[in-house]
Parts: C-alpha cells; sequence; structure tokens
C-alpha cells in the first residue's frame, strides 16, 4: 500500500437544519460514521456537532475521492437512522441536506481541528464557534450535490 497522510475538516447540515441529531440518535449515528469509515479504510481523528449539522476531521486515501466519501457516508447513515425504529420514532424522516463543507488541513492544524471539533457544543452554547467554519453548512455555498 502507498504511503498517504490526508487530512480534511469536513461539516454538513440535517435537511432543512432540522434539530435531528437528538441525543438517542448521536452517540449510534457517530459510531456507525466511525465504523463505515473504518471499512472505506478512512480514520476518523474526531466527530462532532449538534442537532442540526456535524463535523468530522477526517483522513481519506487518495484511492477514494472525497465525494464519494461523504456521499456514502451520509447515504448509509441516514438509511441506517431510517430503518432503525429505536431511533427513527415519532420523528420526522432522517436527512441530510444538499452538499458539504471540506477544507484540506496541514499536520500541523491537524490537533486544534480535533479539538474545534470534539467540542462542538461548547462552541456553539457558548458562542465560540468559527463562522467561517460554520457557514460551510448553508446550501448557498456547498460545493458537492449528495
Amino acid at each position: 500500500m502507498a504511503f498517504w497522510r490526508t487530512y480534511y475538516h469536513l461539516i454538513w447540515a440535517t435537511k432543512e437544519r432540522h434539530p435531528l441529531i437528538t441525543p438517542e440518535k448521536e452517540t449510534d449515528l457517530y459510531k456507525y460514521i466511525v465504523d463505515k469509515s473504518d471499512s472505506l479504510n478512512c480514520i476518523i481523528h474526531a466527530i462532532g456537532g449538534v442537532e442540526d449539522h456535524i463535523h468530522l476531521v477526517a483522513s481519506i486515501p487518495p484511492s477514494l475521492s472525497n465525494a464519494d466519501f461523504v456521499k456514502n457516508i451520509k447515504g448509509s447513515s441516514a438509511h441506517l437512522l431510517n430503518k432503525n425504529s429505536r431511533l427513527s420514532q415519532n420523528t420526522v424522516s432522517f436527512s441530510w441536506q444538499r452538499g458539504y463543507g471540506l477544507l484540506s488541513l496541514g499536520s500541523k492544524q491537524l490537533e486544534q481541528a480535533v479539538n474545534y471539533v470534539k467540542n462542538q457544543k461548547n462552541h456553539h452554547s457558548q458562542g465560540t464557534a468559527i463562522a467561517t467554519l460554520e457557514k460551510y453548512n448553508d446550501t448557498d455555498i456547498s460545493h458537492q450535490s449528495h
């Protein structure tokens, strides 16, 4: 296998920013994303978010396009949450908004990005979220359609 080191900060939101990522869903969703990423030979360095969007810091191998990674994770995680009756009862159908934000990181930025992502709830509750990162959740500036 070839040697590679890539780091990305990815952000995507729930459809129409509905608060669909409840505490009951969050644990299963995050575990699923980590496991699915592992099966794709990707590494999740951090995952975090709030009820209407998530952030990932991930390493995606050059053999998998970033767009295919996001499409796979978004599609399969929405399917999981809709199929699992324990997670979908009494809620609207779970779906992700079209598009996503993707920023490449250098190795020196990795620790800072991981800390930011792991502390999403605190950043949002305390008003310390980085606006330039949070804006990538909006459909009008999304870079891909999935």
